[in-house]
Parts: structure tokens; sequence; C-alpha cells
């Protein structure tokens, strides 16, 4: 039977994961752009990253799509988003 404990500590290693990933978008777009994202304004659900941002850096961040999905592939291999929103 799994314990409580197990579970709860299941989810809390696939939070840190999920923070994990944030900031490395993060920083890949910080690397290909040279804009600054909070951390708030990014999500990342099945595997496709939703911004909040200003559509001025949007749109900045959509022209160079291909390079920062393909930056983000090297950083977290196959648990890399496929996709910009």
């Amino acid at each position: 039977m799994i314990e409580i404990k197990d579970l709860l500590l299941k989810f809390n290693s696939l939070l840190i994961f999920e923070n994990s990933k944030i900031e490395t978008v993060k920083k890949v777009i910080f690397e290909v752009i040279g804009i600054q994202i909070k951390n708030e304004d990014i999500k990342i659900k099945n595997n496709v990253i939703y911004l909040n941002i200003k559509p001025i850096y949007k749109n900045e961040i959509f022209l160079r799509k291909d390079e920062i999905l393909l930056k983000l592939e090297k950083s977290l291999c196959k648990k890399s988003p496929q996709n910009i929103v």
C-alpha cells in the first residue's frame, strides 16, 4: 500500500522539475533574445510554453522560435516543450 508521504514526495519532485523547466525556458529566452521574463509569466502545459507577456516581445520570440526550441531540446532532452504560444 502506498503511503501519503510517498505520494507527496512524488508530487514535490514533479513540482521541482516543473520549476527547473521554467527556469531553463527563462534562461534560453534571455540568451537568444535578451529579454527578462518573470517566472509567473511562463506556464508549461502538455509540452507547450504559454507566455503572458507584451505582444511586442511575443513577436520577437516567435521570430526566433525555432532557435529557442532547439536550445531547449539540447538542455532538457526528451522533456523539452514542443511549441510556444
